[in-house]
């Protein structure tokens, strides 16, 4: 067969960087771990749907429009979305240098939250609001802080081949990095944000290696530190009746004890397969406070029943069991030490929530992460899903 008078075959063909960039793109969308992914857009549309069903009656909230929360909670769920894309592109290791710069914002935030431009929202002062109707808190930023300043410091000299193990120096400074923002956060009080950021160091500490004296002598500081805390008076009235409930539920079921006793009546009537989307009579009644954002669980329990919530548990244990295989299989000081704070962070968080409304954690003011409405929250973890995709896409290949 002959060639026409002026065709080239190069012509058409794609250019090598085309092509590159093609070979790039495949690589990374199959060393990505979909069973996370998709776990979290489920957990997210489930979210949806739940937060829609808790606010479309709700006139008082809602500004008359029953799609809004519905649409706002949709909106949450792209940024993030992008958030995470965004993250994968700069990749954990590239974020590793701008850790500096991370705290130094996240100071500067949380620092203003105790200035006149800070807002207190459910009892907590933690809150900036921009405007519009938005607001930011901060401290779920923090979370994603301490875990990647503490990641930086611990495996800095270990993934250098210089140590096996952190030095106490470098722990010493490690839990003075997290101390800092937790001590401005508690000032706050946000106590269920400090809980949370307890837990991550812990889980930190462990995967990085470090001596079990500084694992024990952590611990030890904590229970000080609740001690001190209660004997000092720095909690407000609401957060000491609200572990008060916790101890004693029947002490005042019709006050501080109402929202726990409520969310137990709700999950309690769903039964096996719940009264349906929309139809739970607890919910459309109105008679669990913050069904939206800390109680949403119990639009789950009403309305989709045991199957429904356990859904929901099922898709935060593929969750949190891949992001375990994802911290093991790194050859990397740095990405294990990330997974592991991410992992303890959405396991403890997952757990306080579903806890409180079962009544056996007490009430902390802490969002189901995916599933509660809220910007801040959303988009901290799918940075944090994000993150771990980064650990698995720049894994070696052979791992």
């Amino acid at each position: 067969m002959t060639t026409p008078p002026g065709f080239s075959v190069s012509r058409y063909a794609p250019k090598r960087g085309t092509i590159a960039r093609l070979a790039a793109r495949d690589s990374v969308l199959r060393r990505l771990d979909w069973p996370i992914l998709l776990s979290a857009l489920a957990l997210s549309f489930m979210g949806s749907l739940l937060v829609w069903s808790a606010t479309r009656g709700r006139t008082s909230l809602n500004q008359g429009d029953p799609y809004y929360f519905l649409f706002r909670h949709a909106l949450n769920t792209g940024i993030g979305l992008a958030l995470m894309i965004g993250t994968v592109w700069l990749g954990h290791r590239t974020l590793r240098g701008a850790v500096p710069f991370l705290y130094g914002i996240s100071i500067l935030l949380i620092l203003a939250v105790l200035t006149p431009l800070g807002a207190t929202i459910n009892g907590a002062h933690a809150w900036i609001v921009i405007g519009g109707g938005f607001s930011l808190q901060p401290s779920e930023f923090v979370k994603i802080t301490i875990i990647l300043v503490m990641a930086m410091l611990l495996a800095a000299k270990v993934d250098a081949g210089d140590q096996l193990h952190p030095d106490h120096r470098t722990v010493a400074k490690a839990l003075g990095l997290a101390a800092l923002p937790m001590g401005i956060v508690m000032l706050m009080p946000d106590l269920g944000s400090v809980m949370v950021m307890a837990v991550i160091v812990l889980g930190v500490l462990l995967a990085s290696g470090a001596s079990n004296r500084w694992v024990l002598g952590l611990i030890g500081a904590g229970v000080l530190g609740a001690v001190l805390v209660t004997t000092l008076g720095m909690l407000d009235e609401y957060q000491i009746n609200r572990f008060a409930a916790f101890a004693n539920p029947d002490l005042d079921p019709a006050g501080v004890g109402y929202n726990t006793n409520q969310a137990r009546i709700a999950i309690g009537s769903g039964g096996l397969l719940g009264s349906g989307l929309f139809k739970g009579s607890q919910t459309t009644g109105q008679f669990v406070p913050e069904q939206q954002t800390d109680f949403v669980f119990t639009v789950a329990g009403e309305e989709l029943g045991f199957v429904g919530a356990g859904l929901i548990l099922v898709l935060l244990g593929v969750i949190l069991w891949r992001a375990c295989r994802i911290a093991r299989e790194t050859t990397e000081l740095y990405g294990t030490i990330v997974a592991a704070g991410i992992i303890a962070w959405f396991a403890f968080q997952a757990f306080e929530n579903i806890g409180m409304t079962l009544g056996i954690m007490p009430v902390a003011g802490l969002p189901l992460p995916f599933v509660s409405y809220g910007g801040s929250s959303m988009f901290a973890v799918w940075v944090a899903i994000g993150l771990l995709q980064s650990i698995r896409v720049q894994r070696p290949i052979t791992a």
